[in-house]
């Protein structure tokens, strides 16, 4: 992989906003706004972060712990180090080329797993490869069945240990920010479309550098339909409709895949139901990070509805607004068994490469312990919701779904 931009270096970097605002420098207008940005007026974008603010925590007085915390958590039957688990990112190798390599060989050293998502531009071989930790496979049903399916064997021949399905995503959403920058001309064919954007990129020699010398715009190596080649990567919003799951679509998947099933993009009770009754190990409270539709419900605010409807029948994780270790806690006291992390990794691909990726970890984990001894709570496996005070809105709605 080319090196890019693979140092922090000066200012000290000591939170996630940190590596964003280094993401930002160091990153092409266009990248760092697919990275950044979400749907329409990014209402929810927003919301998902800010709504941690209306969560409270209620520490033990008087309590020290002289040990470590115990930061371990068990999902899908795996132990992991940690309950920060690494969210499948679309396009990573365009943030930098190490790409989903380097980011799971930053997870696998971590001790956590790593979601690889199908639009992903090393191949799943590859990035199983490059981790110690276990690996996940993200799927979208792009290029139709016969190319899910052939995704699905070779995940399964490479070791990925659980299929996670996103159900969110019957069309691209409108992200506003992508078409404003020229992000469909520059990943087209057409260099006299590209030309009024080449300023902004040209004004990051360092990252085009890398780019040229990866070989340029990557091809998905994880969506081929029978005798085709990968797909394209501006081919992808266009194939996405048609490429919807159903529900319908989990039975046959589970045909074809023999682990652990993960749905992701739940945001009520009655689909984290209906999730169940599909045979899910496991739901994720997901809004796509506030990238599908806008205006719906922050992830943490959704959180307690799903925990409720699935009454400890299937595990439930989330993601959305993560910038903190104390916003993991948060969501493990209203029950996520652990919580994807997406942005806040991201940003640490896209300002130093693996070593980003690493720093951000390091930054949520320092997070957690700290936010732990404060709470006077002695590992994340005791937290629960004693520990926090939510708007009384919140335990309304819980209720009555």
């Amino acid at each position: 992989m080319g090196s890019g931009h693979g140092t922090l270096g000066p200012p000290k970097v000591v939170n996630i906003e940190d590596l964003r605002r280094l993401a930002h420098r160091r990153l092409p207008r266009p990248v760092f706004d697919y990275l950044d940005g979400g749907a329409e007026d990014e209402l929810t974008l927003r919301e998902n972060t800010r709504a941690f603010q209306d969560i409270h925590f209620r520490p033990r007085g008087a309590v020290v712990i002289k040990e470590k915390c115990d930061l371990a958590v068990r999902v899908l039957g795996q132990e992991l180090l940690s309950p920060a688990v690494l969210a499948p990112v679309g396009y990573s190798r365009l943030m930098h080329p190490g790409g989903e390599v380097a980011a799971a060989q930053a997870a696998g050293e971590a001790g956590t797993a790593y979601i690889l998502s199908t639009i992903s531009g090393h191949k799943l071989e590859a990035v199983k490869a490059a981790t110690t930790g276990p690996a996940w496979y993200q799927l979208y049903l792009l290029g139709g069945q016969g190319a899910a399916e052939a995704g699905i064997e070779r995940a399964q021949r490479a070791g990925y240990s659980a299929l996670v399905i996103t159900v969110d995503t019957p069309v691209a959403g409108m992200r506003e920010r992508d078409p404003r920058n020229g992000m469909k001309e520059l990943l087209g064919k057409s260099f006299l479309a590209k030309l009024p954007y080449l300023l902004e990129i040209m004004a990051h020699p360092r990252w085009l550098a890398a780019f040229l010398v990866d070989g340029g715009m990557p091809r998905l190596e994880n969506i081929v339909v029978p005798g085709q080649e990968p797909m394209k990567l501006v081919d992808v919003a266009a194939a996405l409709v048609d490429a919807a799951v159903t529900w319908a679509d989990l039975r046959w998947i589970r045909k074809v895949w023999t682990g652990p099933i993960v749905v992701k993009g739940i945001l009520t009770a009655g689909d984290a139901r209906r999730a169940v009754d599909e045979g899910a190990a496991a739901v994720v409270v997901s809004n796509h990070g506030g990238r599908q539709l806008d205006s719906v419900s922050a992830t943490i605010r959704a959180l307690p509805e799903v925990v409720s409807a699935v009454h400890g029948r299937t595990e439930v994780l989330m993601d959305g607004g993560v910038r903190r270790g104390s916003d993991i806690v948060k969501a493990i006291c209203l029950g996520a068994r652990a919580v994807l992390v997406g942005r806040a990794y991201a940003y640490g691909l896209g300002a130093a490469g693996k070593a980003g990726v690493t720093r951000a970890l390091e930054i949520l984990r320092a997070d957690i312990e700290r936010t732990l001894r404060l709470l006077g709570c002695p590992s994340v496996a005791t937290l629960d919701r004693s520990y926090v005070e939510v708007p009384h809105a919140w335990e309304c709605q819980r209720e009555t779904n």
